[in-house]
């Protein structure tokens, strides 16, 4: 047992050195010259604005670190952090939005991808309550993809939609521009509550000198079409003149001291740490993806006093407990638990319970964290005449229609409808977090390999060319390899199909976060369709 644990501890360890060499490399792009340019002209890396922005001695939870590796993009093949930096912070106490541009990634362009990590951010602002401040720096749209991030509903123009709409709704808009904001991007400024410009460094115009020569045959200097002065006391299109980055930042906190304390809408009792270590997750999850987890000893590592309070517990055993329900709570905050055990396989019995315990949960007004790691719901004709497309569809309905906060946590497989009934990113979770042993996609790699070679068989036998036994090997190689691929944390991180791919032990902070700022607006009433109990 113990050489196992061991065994676990440095699989995981080893995993999540290559996490964090993945994440080194969106956090510094371009290396030590980068930061010489920036240097040069007179601009500090943006991660270090945030830290000056945000209350000292507290944390920035960075999201999507490493969105925009391998996009395959015309002539770039990388966009290390998505080219922007998003995530939550404590501003005089208030959790607050910051989303902001990286000009070390191609001068804070946007990409597809750079687009869909800026709204992901506004949408989890909106829809929690949070003021948001943009620090902009960005040579606005990628020309060659203009296609693909400018024409449609959430593109481009989606950002400034949603800051009209945020800003309706009281939510502060604060633009700290620390560089060029050119054509589109120049409204990050201008539709701001209230922008700060920085003197010599921060430009905003609709069309940049160059563009203004050719239309109109003026020739005239960035600072004066549309520098900090201009804007400052002449335009009126921003509301603050700074001399320096360091009172920009100052600034912008000043504007946000006014702001009221959030509330959050639960009691909060007082925290008690887990009498398991965190840590021990690193000895209890196995190294292989399909193998089997006991939950309630990974619940141990998180919950306070390592309490799990399980709801029907001895129902149905061997089936009703390959999902596990209950209440803990972390860092004082209760929530109830809908998680996959052993291994995770949903049958009628565990599906039942698990919407029983949602609609529960939804009428208490309890926040739900979703725990995932199965590979499916039960198929046969079995499961079949016991109603698995029934419940399971119920499973479905509630997890749609619940009121409450849902967040999901994926330690394991995630496919086909499980990802579904456990709150998947098509079911609007506030916060989505995966782990290096996550793997998302709509089937193991080893299942679609056996489903799509009988069909290619079928079609080579229909030709009379029947596979060869050293071609069957190739094709489900080729197969196993695509599919495990795209399940993999790397590949659903750089395509923002989770908000952060997490270390074992970040776990409990980061929920205990994201339950914190889930619960800062009021919870509705329950309402679900159309049940078939």
């Amino acid at each position: 047992m113990t050489d196992t644990r061991s065994e676990n501890r440095l699989f995981w360890e080893n995993e999540e050195r290559l996490l964090d060499e993945r994440i080194s490399q969106a956090v510094w792009p371009g290396g030590q010259k980068a930061l010489e340019r920036l240097a040069k002209q007179g601009k500090r890396p943006v991660r270090d604005l945030i830290q000056m922005l945000i209350d000292p001695g507290t944390q920035f939870y960075e999201l999507s670190v490493i969105a925009g590796f391998g996009m395959g993009y015309p002539g770039v093949d990388d966009v290390p952090c998505a080219g922007i930096v998003t995530g939550l912070g404590k501003i005089h106490g208030n959790w607050t939005m910051i989303i902001a541009n990286d000009s070390r990634v191609k001068a804070g362009t946007y990409f597809p991808i750079t687009l869909k990590k800026h709204l992901r951010a506004q949408r989890i602002a909106e829809r929690c309550g949070l003021n948001c401040v943009y620090i902009a720096d960005s040579g606005g749209a990628f020309l060659p993809m203009q296609a693909d991030v400018f024409p449609d509903e959430d593109h481009f123009g989606a950002m400034f939609y949603n800051m009209a709409r945020m800003s309706a709704k009281g939510l502060k808009q604060i633009t700290l521009s620390t560089g060029g904001n050119t054509a589109g991007g120049a409204y990050i400024v201008f539709m701001a509550c209230e922008a700060v410009m920085i003197d010599k460094l921060a430009y905003s115009f609709l069309g940049g000198p160059p563009l203004v020569k050719a239309a109109t045959g003026e020739v005239i200097s960035a600072e004066n079409l549309g520098g900090a002065r201009v804007h400052t006391q002449i335009s009126g299109g921003a509301d603050h003149f700074c001399k320096t980055q360091e009172e920009a930042i100052a600034t912008v906190r000043n504007i946000l001291a006014f702001e009221q304390p959030q509330k959050l809408q639960t009691f909060r009792f007082a925290e008690v740490p887990p009498r398991v270590p965190p840590e021990t997750i690193y000895e209890i999850l196995p190294p292989i993806i399909h193998q089997g987890i006991n939950t309630r000893a990974f619940l141990e590592t998180i919950a306070d006093d390592s309490y799990f309070m399980e709801y029907k517990k001895n129902y149905a055993p061997g089936r009703g407990d390959n999902i596990v329900t209950g209440k803990i709570r972390i860092k004082g905050i209760e929530t109830g638990i809908i998680a996959s055990n052993g291994l995770g396989i949903i049958f009628v019995e565990a599906a039942r319970k698990a919407t029983e315990f949602i609609v529960r949960c939804s009428y208490d007004k309890c926040p739900l964290i979703f725990i995932q790691s199965s590979p499916g719901y039960m198929v046969g004709s079995e499961s079949e005449h016991m109603g698995i497309g029934k419940y399971g569809a119920d499973m479905v309905r509630a997890v749609s229609c619940a009121q409450v906060p849902k967040i999901q946590l994926v330690i394991g497989p995630d496919n086909g409808a499980a990802n579904y009934g456990m709150c998947g990113r098509a079911y609007h979770p506030h916060f989505l977090f995966s782990t290096m042993r996550a793997r998302t996609s709509v089937m193991s790699g080893r299942s679609a390999a056996e489903v799509l070679l009988t069909i290619e068989q079928r079609k080579r036998e229909i030709k009379g060319k029947p596979m060869t036994e050293e071609e069957i090997a190739e094709f489900k190689k080729k197969m196993i390899d695509k599919y495990d691929g795209e399940a993999h944390p790397f590949f659903c991180g750089a395509r923002l199909l989770t908000d952060r791919v997490l270390k074992f032990n970040q776990i409990r902070d980061w929920l205990a976060m994201a339950l914190e700022v889930s619960l800062l607006q009021p919870i509705g009433e329950p309402s679900f369709g159309n049940m078939r109990f």
